[in-house]
């Protein structure tokens, strides 16, 4: 198994995702990220998912899609998916696409995370 690009960890009632990677481009990389993260939330009934960028500084469009995807999934759960701490330059890209209206994104972690509602 590969080195993993990702620090899961399992909070109060939901799971947080840290990139170890400042870049997300390689396409390689990518179908590695989803899987570690489809595997995390796989044994959860209603998962609550954030999503930390604060390491990230590149990130490819395709990349998008595969969080639109993690989105669907999850959403399908009835669960929750949030974003933090993106760069401003990667968070222009959301704009451009219109994704930041589609995405609950937060400045921070704890914003992110008290976002969540409370089941």
């Amino acid at each position: 198994m590969p080195v993993s690009l990702l620090q899961i960890r399992r909070l109060e009632g939901s799971i947080r995702v840290d990139f170890v990677e400042k870049n997300i481009l390689d396409e390689g990389n990518l179908h590695q990220i989803e899987q570690e993260i489809r595997t995390a939330l796989e044994a959860e009934k209603h998962p609550r998912l954030l999503i930390c960028f604060k390491n990230v500084e590149h990130m490819s469009s395709a990349a998008l899609g595969t969080l639109l995807a993690l989105k669907d999934s999850i959403e399908k759960k009835s669960g929750e998916l949030r974003l933090s701490n993106i760069d401003r330059r990667i968070y222009e890209m959301f704009v451009i696409t219109k994704l930041n209206r589609l995405f609950s994104i937060h400045d921070s972690v704890e914003q992110a995370a008290s976002s969540f509602s409370t089941k």
